[in-house]
C-alpha cells in the first residue's frame, strides 16, 4: 500500500513545532543572500542568475542520468532573459525546451498552473516525442498502455524501484485536486507549499516520462513565489545533486509511510539550507571575475587569452596546461605557450606549485 491508497489521501500532515525552527533559518538565510545580491549591483545580479539557473537546468538533468551541454543551456537561458553574453551557442531542441520550461516557471511565477501548461511543458522536454529512443505519449497525462507507472533511479540495466504511481484512470481526477490546492490560497508559508508540491507530484507521477524535471520546476516556481522575485541565487536541484541517495530514499519511505510527512519536509528544508549557503560558493566566482575584468580594463590582452581566462573565471575544471590552453583557444602548443608566457609576464598568471608530467598554470588571485 502507498500513500495514495490511504483513506485520508491527500491530507498531508506535518509537525509545525518541528519544522519551526528549520523553517526559520531557511528563511533568515534566504534573506541574507538576497540582501548580499542586491548590494552587488544590476549587471552582478544578472551574471549571478544567468548562473544559478544554467545549474539549476544542467542539475536537474543529470538527476535523472541526462547530460546537457552547459554552453548550450547558458546561452539558451541567456537569450530568453536578454542577457548578452556574446558568443551564443546554438542549442539542441532539448536543451531549449528544458530551458523554456525553467525560465517560464520562475518568470512567470504568479501565473496559474493548469493542465495545459503543463503539458506545454512536456511537449517541450520531449519535441520529438520520444525518450531514449522511444515514442512516448506527450503533451497529456499517461495512459499506462505499457503497463503501471514505476518510479525508478539509477542508469539503464541497473534501475532501483521505489515506488508504483497511481493508475492512469485516477489522474485526471488526481491532478484536479493537485492543482486547485497548488494555485489556491493557503496558510502554510510558500517554502513548505513548494516542499509538498515537489513531494505531491512525484507521487503522481503524471506523465510517461519527464516527472522529476517538472516536479523540480513546480519547486523552484512555488520557491520563486515564496520570495516575490523572479531572480533566485541558489540552485536546489544542484543539492538534490549532491544528496541524490537520500532524496530518492526518502521519496520511497515517505510513499510507503503515512500522511505525516514531517521527515521528508525536514530533509527538504534542509537540503533547501544546504544549497544557499552553497551558493556563497557561486556568487564568489561571479564576485571574482568581476573584480579581475575591472583590475584588467586596460591590460592588453588577445582574443584567444581573453577567451581562455573568462572560461578559467567560470570555474575551469582540471589543471589549466598549455596543451588544454592551445584545445580551449583553438591554436598551436607554440602559440599558447607565447600566449601563456605574455600573461606570466604580465602577473595574470604563474605556474602552479603541484608537480606532475605536464606544467600547469593557475590565476595570480587578486
Amino acid at each position: 500500500m502507498f500513500i495514495y491508497d490511504l483513506a485520508n489521501w491527500p491530507e498531508f500532515e506535518f509537525d509545525e513545532a518541528a519544522l519551526a525552527s528549520q523553517l526559520a533559518a531557511v528563511r533568515y538565510q534566504q534573506g541574507l543572500l538576497l540582501g548580499r545580491m542586491q548590494g552587488l549591483g544590476f549587471g552582478l545580479q544578472e551574471e549571478a542568475y544567468l548562473r544559478t539557473l544554467t545549474e539549476d537546468v544542467v542539475k536537474s538533468g543529470e538527476i535523472e542520468g541526462e547530460i546537457l551541454n552547459s554552453d548550450q543551456v547558458r546561452s539558451s537561458i541567456a537569450s530568453r532573459l536578454g542577457i548578452d553574453i556574446g558568443g551564443l551557442k546554438k542549442a539542441d531542441r532539448e536543451v531549449e525546451g528544458f530551458c523554456q520550461m525553467m525560465v517560464d516557471a520562475t518568470q512567470n511565477f504568479e501565473v496559474k498552473l493548469t493542465k495545459k501548461r503543463l503539458c506545454g511543458w512536456h511537449r517541450l522536454l520531449f519535441p520529438y516525442g520520444k525518450s531514449g529512443g522511444l515514442k512516448i505519449r506527450t503533451g497529456d497525462y499517461r495512459d499506462d498502455a505499457r503497463g503501471p507507472m514505476q518510479v525508478v533511479s539509477g542508469w539503464m540495466g541497473k534501475e532501483r524501484v521505489h515506488f508504483r504511481a497511481p493508475e492512469a484512470e485516477r489522474l485526471s481526477k488526481e491532478m484536479s485536486v493537485f492543482l486547485s490546492w497548488f494555485n489556491g490560497e493557503l496558510s502554510i508559508d510558500p517554502v513548505i507549499k513548494s516542499g509538498i508540491a515537489h513531494l505531491w507530484f512525484l507521487t503522481l507521477h503524471p506523465f510517461e516520462d519527464g516527472n522529476g524535471r517538472i516536479a523540480r520546476a513546480i519547486a523552484d516556481m512555488a520557491l520563486s513565489l515564496a520570495e516575490r522575485s523572479k531572480r533566485r541565487f541558489y540552485s536546489m536541484s544542484n543539492q538534490i545533486r549532491e544528496e541524490r541517495k537520500s532524496y530518492y530514499q526518502l521519496l520511497e519511505d515517505t510513499q510507503k509511510g503515512s500522511m505525516d510527512i514531517t521527515a521528508w519536509l525536514t530533509w527538504y528544508l534542509g537540503c533547501l539550507e544546504r544549497s544557499i549557503k552553497a551558493a556563497e560558493t557561486s556568487l564568489d566566482f561571479v564576485v571574482r571575475k568581476s573584480n579581475f575584468w575591472t583590475v584588467h580594463a586596460t591590460t592588453s590582452l588577445n582574443e584567444r587569452q581573453r577567451k581562455v581566462l573568462q572560461k578559467v573565471l567560470e570555474g575551469f575544471q582540471g589543471k589549466l596546461t598549455s596543451s588544454k590552453w592551445a584545445s580551449l583557444a583553438g591554436c598551436s602548443q607554440d602559440t599558447a605557450i607565447r600566449d601563456i608566457n605574455d600573461l606570466i609576464d604580465k602577473q595574470i598568471i604563474e605556474k602552479a606549485e603541484a608537480g606532475g608530467r605536464s606544467t600547469s598554470y593557475q590565476l595570480i588571485r587578486i
